[in-house]
């Protein structure tokens, strides 16, 4: 009686917006490091596609098989002792990924943290979720179902946004002065097609810095002709593959081809070849009505001093300002070694095929230690889960309902557990909603693993060649803005009119808007704003979009064990992302972008196919009348 009062006591010593915003700002920021962050932060330490998409979908896992244990969270202790462990968990974990990101293991090593992570993070949520329902009344629920939701979706934007610009920051802040040269387009200049001598020199100096040759390049506005432009660009490739300044990405199936499975050497290898001889990108030369192309010439890049032993020094170059008829159009991303420092990188430069007037512009080259950028930013991040496991371990109230169910037996836990499962697998429609379940996603499944690689990667291979800080506030910032805002008009628009009235223009709103990707990928446009636009369009459609999704769960879950079965159907929609995003970056590998978001185009019509089959009452999601 003692410890009930003190428990009692203890519950209304805090208000509940001294935790609830925390708790559910807590409960995003793991998730999304382990589906977006992790993602960029691996391409930029130079990992395949094909390696982020297969690798990064097992971080799914476990959410797709959270109600497995979910009752055994009611078994264990106390729900508030599973919320504040987890938190201490997941700062280990995120420490544990800033320690490992160093070593030369970093891939292996930070994905077996990150899963544990993972697994945490699906541990807090049913921990959180049970113990919002225990510590509130049902009006208190009602009144903060919007409070936590919001928090929540500060989360996604501090994880996808403030914390990729951090990065990025950390990225230039631990770099050499910025590489600078400019290139002329001139009239009255000829130049001939003269491949550069490879011994470039440099003045001796104590300083490491970037040298380029020449600094103020001048080119004629005269057209050449394909042919010439493909021997510019062939010597600068073989040249740069040849002294290991690109890094040629190999994914974890090359690297073991030597040890082919019958499946890699009968299915995936066959099919792969298929794919990419009948349904690969051509990228073309955009050339004139004579069949010439732009004038381009190579500007050369040398390090000053020897780096460090076991040092890479990443050069990042990008149009800085000026003329955009000028552009880079290969070379964006060199990577010096203690090995190739003593030899010229180059850069390949081209005028539009249609100036012909005498512009200039500026390009920029910024490098940065990104391992150790990374490193700091998921220290930040530890720190930051150190201090929420310290907070919530005194804020969190002790409500007297929050117990383990001690005094039930195993057996009868794993009775109800089965008759749980049971009972959800003999619903009316099971398997049409298990269909929808997995299907709904298909596209955005796949697209939201080569999304933050396609804004990332090269102009030269397909992508838009943004910064990683310019990817955290298009993707992390206005996207999930947009992504927001698309949800609350999503609710409000189902609260009038009801799911069954709503469920077709969701289901467009959710695929159409990939043609904004389409078209990035299509006419590759310079303007940030347009491509925050387009950004925007994509994701606030699939914030419309997905509320038709959760309504359904819940549809469908009610009733019986509704709890239970709705953490079911999360397991579905889990497993609906998981699957298709293990091969996005396969296929993107074999056939580019443009024709990969061909291909997320299509997948609508498996979405939008199962939606005339769907049995939903007219009356579910109206708002009731008082």
């Amino acid at each position: 009686m003692l410890i009930e009062m003190e428990n009692t006591k203890n519950s209304k010593k805090f208000s509940p917006w001294a935790w609830i915003p925390t708790l559910y700002f807590a409960e995003g920021i793991p998730y999304v490091v382990a589906m977006t962050v992790a993602v960029i932060m691996y391409k930029r330490l130079g990992i395949s596609n094909t390696d982020i998409a297969l690798y990064t979908s097992w971080l799914y896992l476990p959410w797709v098989i959270k109600p497995f244990w979910s009752p055994f969270v009611d078994l264990i202790k106390t729900k508030r002792w599973w919320i504040v462990t987890m938190q201490l968990l997941i700062g280990a974990g995120l420490a544990g990924v800033a320690f490992l990101i160093p070593m030369p293991f970093f891939f292996q090593a930070t994905l077996a943290v990150l899963w544990l992570i993972a697994f945490s993070s699906a541990t807090h949520d049913i921990a959180a979720d049970g113990f919002y329902m225990l510590a509130l009344d049902s009006s208190q629920q009602s009144f903060f179902v919007g409070i936590r939701s919001t928090f929540y979706r500060l989360a996604m934007i501090t994880g996808q946004g403030i914390l990729i610009i951090i990065a990025g920051g950390l990225e230039s802040w631990t770099g050499m002065e910025p590489l600078q040269f400019t290139v002329q387009s001139s009239n009255s200049i000829q130049n001939e097609l003269v491949m550069p001598n490879k011994d470039v020199t440099v003045p001796a100096t104590d300083e490491m810095t970037f040298v380029a040759f020449p600094s103020a390049l001048v080119l004629n506005t005269n057209n050449i002709s394909p042919d010439s432009l493909s021997k510019i660009k062939t010597f600068a490739s073989e040249q740069n593959q040849k002294n290991g300044f690109i890094q040629l990405e190999k994914s974890a199936a090359e690297i073991k081809k030597e040890e082919e499975s019958w499946w890699t050497s009968r299915i995936s290898a066959p099919l792969g070849h298929f794919i990419k001889t009948n349904f690969a990108e051509k990228r073309d030369e955009v050339s004139g009505s004579d069949g010439k192309v732009g004038n381009a010439g190579l500007v050369a890049v040398r390090l000053t001093k020897k780096p460090d032993k076991d040092q890479n020094v990443v050069l990042n170059s990008s149009f800085a300002k000026g003329d955009k008829s000028i552009s880079l159009l290969a070379g964006e991303r060199i990577v010096f070694t203690p090995d190739n420092w003593d030899k010229p990188a180059y850069l390949v430069v081209e005028l539009d095929y249609k100036l012909k007037d005498e512009v200039k512009s500026e390009f920029k080259g910024i490098s940065g230690n990104i391992k150790l950028a990374w490193s700091i930013t998921f220290f930040i991040l530890a720190g930051f889960f150190t201090l929420i496991f310290v907070y919530h371990r005194f804020v969190l109230p002790r409500p007297v309902s929050d117990h383990s169910t001690e005094t039930n037996s195993a057996k009868d836990i794993f009775k109800e557990f089965g008759r749980t499962f049971a009972t959800f697998f003999k619903k009316p429609g099971v398997g049409l909603a298990i269909t929808f379940l997995l299907l709904y996603r298909l596209g955005e499944a796949m697209l939201v693993k080569m999304a933050s690689p396609f804004l990332l990667d090269a102009r030269e291979v397909g992508g838009l060649g943004l910064t990683t800080g310019q990817v955290g506030l298009v993707y992390g910032t206005i996207g999930i803005l947009s992504l927001t805002l698309g949800g609350i008009v999503g609710g409000i628009a189902a609260s009038r009119k009801g799911l069954k009235f709503w469920i077709w223009p969701m289901a467009l709103s959710i695929t159409l808007p990939h043609l904004a990707y389409l078209y990035l990928s299509w006419f590759m446009p310079e303007n940030f704003i347009l491509i925050n636009i387009a950004v925007a369009i994509e994701q606030f459609g699939y914030g419309f979009g997905f509320t038709a999704y959760m309504l359904y769960m819940i549809y469908f879950a009610d009733g019986e064990h509704k709890t239970a079965h709705f953490a079911i159907c999360t397991g579905f929609m889990a497993l609906g992302m998981m699957l298709p995003g293990m091969m996005a970056g396969w296929l993107q590998d074999l056939i580019g972008y443009n024709h990969f978001f061909i291909w997320v185009l299509i997948c609508a019509i498996p979405t939008l196919a199962v939606i005339p089959f769907l049995k939903i009452n007219k009356e579910f999601g109206l708002k009731k009348k008082e």
